[in-house]
Order: structure tokens, then sequence, then C-alpha cells
């Protein structure tokens, strides 16, 4: 009997150092780079916790998450160690798979609650797979253990936009700003929603800031331009988009802005050519054909510039009420008073807030038909939905009523 439990041990022993070899062997081979040598080395054995541990290490190294999860979920299954629950939750998020990583990270926290870094990586998982109330308890947690901490708050406003909890979260990001006049994220958030409140002052002061601390950043370098196209500073406004279109050469939007600006600046050759260059980049871009053919018509090309109203019509998707009256405009200026009634008219079908297109729609059937009535419906029209729009128009509409009026009472008929 002795002489069999000697024998066991003994077995147990070579193999315990026949395991501790194989080891030292994989280890040595992986410090040198040979992880295909390790690999090999490692799958002799049979599976142990440190066999399936040390391989998951060697396909973490190399970036693949897949293998380095499978072998650490098989290490786990011989020994419940906190370090490789871990590492695989590590490699989960790598995964995106961070479902999974959030037992893992709950069940270590409900033994040690005092792990700020661990709540702290939970919280943005919580984000993640947007559990809002669970997020906004583990921030207000954290805060309430370091209140100092910026990425706490800025994470707390995080939550509040996933709740859609508009103030709670400015105020988080604010926060944020004040306890880190340098958190970019927090500068380039309250930038974003200060503009989605048209609140201009506080939009500019922190784009300003934002790019102060990157000149390079897409968005804050787009609300800068918007603001300054809104401003009609459109010499300022160049400067920023040549300098966006060598960051994104892909991105159309300087492109398409700066042959805006160069239109409203009157360098139609200029913003002939970025508009020429957009119909190349974007051909979905209907707006490019727009102002080529508003160019074209101050240059009196009106062949050009049906060709380009035409096309921008057809390509448009969204409201086309701009491309119609610039056709009707062209069939004016080229006497076909006929044409351009009819494109006054899909002007304000397109867009029934076009006061412009209804009083030109009205003034044309005014000019071309000798009967006044179809003008006069439309003049009347005109009066009870845009009566507060144009002084101007307003004027001429209600002088144009009366007259009409008094044309048809002298021939013994009443409108009404």
């Amino acid at each position: 009997m002795k002489k069999n439990i000697l024998i066991l041990l003994l077995l147990i022993i070579v193999k315990v150092e026949a395991q501790t070899s194989t080891f030292a062997v994989a280890d040595s081979l992986f410090a040198k780079g040979r992880y295909k040598l390790a690999l090999k080395e490692l799958h002799k054995s049979e599976p142990t916790f440190l066999s399936n541990y040390k391989t998951a290490v060697i396909y973490e190294s190399i970036d693949n998450y897949k293998k380095a999860a499978l072998f650490l979920e098989q290490a786990i299954t011989f020994k419940n160690d906190e370090k490789a629950k871990l590492k695989l939750a590590k490699n989960y998020r790598a995964l995106k798979q961070s479902k999974k990583a959030i037992p893992i990270y709950e069940e270590i926290l409900a033994k040690d609650s005092l792990n700020l870094v661990l709540q702290y990586q939970l919280g943005k998982l919580y984000i993640i797979n947007k559990k809002a109330i669970k997020a906004q308890k583990t921030f207000q947690y954290l805060i309430s253990q370091d209140a100092t901490n910026a990425n706490y708050s800025y994470h707390l406003g995080l939550v509040y936009a996933l709740q859609g909890k508009r103030d709670p979260m400015i105020n988080s990001f604010i926060t944020t700003y004040k306890k880190d006049t340098t958190h970019f994220k927090a500068i380039t958030r309250l930038a974003k929603s200060f503009n989605a409140l048209k609140d201009r002052d506080s939009t500019q002061i922190f784009v300003e800031k934002g790019l102060a601390l990157n000149k390079n950043h897409v968005d804050l370098n787009k609300l800068k331009i918007n603001q300054l196209y809104r401003d009609k500073n459109y010499k300022e406004a160049i400067p920023y988009l040549l300098h966006l279109d060598t960051i994104d050469k892909k991105d159309t939007y300087s492109t398409a802005m700066l042959g805006r600006m160069y239109f409203k600046l009157d360098s139609l050759d200029k913003a002939k050519t970025y508009f020429k260059k957009l119909t190349f980049k974007d051909r979905e871009d209907f707006k490019a054909n727009t102002y080529l053919g508003h160019i074209a018509m101050i240059e009196e090309d009106y062949r050009s510039a049906w060709m380009n109203y035409m096309i921008a019509t057809s390509k448009g998707k969204q409201k086309r009420d701009e491309e119609y009256m610039g056709l009707g405009t062209m069939f004016l200026a080229t006497n076909k008073p006929k044409q351009a009634l009819r494109s006054f008219e899909e002007a304000f079908k397109e867009n029934r807030r076009n006061y412009k297109a209804l009083y030109q729609l009205a003034k044309t059937s005014d000019d071309y038909y000798k009967d006044k009535k179809i003008a006069y419906q439309h003049y009347i029209t005109y009066i009870e939905t845009f009566y507060d729009k144009d002084d101007v128009i307003n004027a001429f509409v209600k002088r144009r009523i009366k007259d009409i009026k008094k044309d048809y009472f002298m021939k013994g008929e009443t409108l009404k």
C-alpha cells in the first residue's frame, strides 16, 4: 500500500515538474516573440488553469481577443481567479461584448465596493449598454467619493443625455469644465448643447475654447464657420474652411461652404469652381446645381441656368422651391411667362411657406392673363397667409386687390 502511494506521489511530482518545464519553455519562447512555438509548447500539456491563462495572454498580445476570451473562460472553470476574470472582462470589451463584462465587474465589486477604478469602468459600461439608472447611481457614488474628478461629472452628464435630461446634462458638463478647464470633451459637448439651444454667445465661448485646445476638431470648426456664415462674416470664414478642407478631404462640407462664401462675396469664378467640384464629389447634392444656376442667371447665361435648375429639380429629394423659383425667374428673363407660371406654381407646391413663390405666381398671372380673377385669388391668398412677411409686397398686393375689384365693379361684377 505504502509502495503504491509512493509511486503515485512520484508520478504527480514528475507530472508537475514536466508541466513547470513546459511553462518555462513557453514563457521563454513568448518572451522572444516566438508565440506560435510557445502555443505549441502549451498545447502539449493537459489543460489547467495556468495553461489556459498563459495561452489567453499570448492571444491577447496579438489582438486575437476572441481566442483570448475563449481560453480565459476555460481557465476560470479550473480556478475562480479575480485577475483572470478582469482580463476576461477586458477582452469582452475589446470584442464589443461589454454586456458580458458587466456581471464580472458587479461580482467583484460586491466584495470590494471601494474599488473606484472598477466602479468607473463599470459606470462606463452601463452607459454603453444604456443602463441609465445604474449608471447614474454609479457616477453619483463616485462623485461622493471624489468630488474633484472631472471625468466623473462628465460621464454623469452623458447619463443625463442618455435620459434626455437637458438641463442636468448641461449643468454636469459645466461642472466638469469648472473642475478642469481643459476637459476637451466637456467643452465640445457644451458648444454643441448651446448651439442646439440657439444660445449664440455661449456657443461661441466654448467653440473658441475648444479650438484653442484642438484647432483641427471638425465639429467645432463647422460650428465656428456656420456662425460666421449666419453673421455674414464671409471673409473671416474662408481661412477656417480652407483649413478644414485640408483636415478631411472626403467631406464635402468645406467644398459646399466655400462655394457659398465666394458666392456671397460676388467672387463668382471661385464660387463656380467649388460648386462644379461639388457636383463631382457628391452627385446627390442638388444645391450645387442650384447655385450654378444662380451664377448663370447673374452672368445672363440662360441656357446654363435652365440646365442647372432642371438638374437640381430632378436630383433634389428635399424641398425644391428655390430651384423652381430659379427656373421661373429664368423663364421670365427669356420672355416665357407661361413656363414661368408653371415653375412658380411648382415652387409654392413644394413649400407652402414660401411667400415669394406665391407673390411671383400672383404677379406673373396678373401680367400674363387678361382675366385678372386668377391673380386676384392669389393676391387674396397672399394677404390672408403672409400679411406680416414683407411691407413692400404687402402694399403692392393690397393696391392690386383694390384696383382689380374696382375694374370689375366698373364692368358690373363684384369680387369677394
